[in-house]
């Protein structure tokens, strides 16, 4: 994705680091982009209930609402909205519990900022993927279940299951290679565009839990299935 391609893109920066705050819009409105800049998180939710953003930087430790209260805020109201993480915390569950409350990425501070501006760039691209694919096949529907791509829910006879970010564009580039062998590689590249050992284990969690959501018996699943050494096929 080029600058050309970042030209124009709003962004919501929430960080109460006032020196990191200042660098980081800085330099990503050199790249193109309209950066807001608040320091809190309850300023965070007034901003996105009046304003519509292209994407959200979002640290985790804030004043009065924090990160993940934010997150889960904006999957209530807008389930298609990128969001970084920043954090300063180490531990794998706490990042863990940023994308699985519907988080799209992270990055650990201290971070490069080349890699910040790379991630920006691939959640945007990603979002236009996203949108493409979404436009050209809103609903996909196979056996009992329905999937609302554009509102991110799963419905299943009666029952309606909110999907992540993540768990809709897993699904949506599982059921585009329908019929083909997906690899971890392939998923990991195509939906989250990030390379490490979290998110490899991430992206075996978010099976187990599509399987859940859609699989008549997700211990012997017939939709989502494995191909040992290999990765997963779709198939309905």
């Amino acid at each position: 994705m080029s600058k050309e391609m970042l030209e124009g893109s709003k962004i919501l920066l929430v960080e109460d680091e006032e020196t990191l705050a200042i660098g980081l819009q800085y330099n990503l409105t050199e790249e193109g982009c309209i950066v807001s800049w608040v320091k809190d998180g309850k300023v965070a939710l007034e901003k996105l209930s009046s304003q519509d953003y292209d994407l959200i930087i979002l640290d985790i430790m804030l004043p009065y609402v924090n990160g993940f209260e934010v997150t889960q805020y904006i999957r209530e109201k807008n389930p298609q909205l990128p969001i970084l993480m920043l954090t300063a915390m180490t531990r794998i569950e706490d990042r863990v519990k940023g994308l699985e409350l519907g988080a799209d990425d992270y990055v650990t501070k201290p971070f490069h900022l080349d890699e910040l501006i790379l991630r920006v760039r691939g959640m945007l691209k990603r979002k236009m993927w996203y949108k493409s694919a979404t436009d050209f096949q809103p609903v996909y529907c196979f056996g009992n279940i329905e999937i609302d791509f554009e509102k991110l829910i799963c419905t299943r006879e009666k029952n309606t299951i909110r999907l992540t970010p993540h768990e809709a564009m897993a699904l949506k580039y599982l059921i585009q290679n329908k019929g083909k062998i997906v690899s971890r590689k392939d998923l990991l590249e195509n939906v989250w565009s990030i390379k490490a050992e979290i998110e490899t284990r991430t992206v075996d969690n978010f099976i187990v839990r599509l399987r859940k959501y859609i699989e008549p018996d997700p211990s012997n699943p017939i939709y989502i299935k494995s191909v040992r050494g290999a990765g997963y096929i779709f198939s309905d």
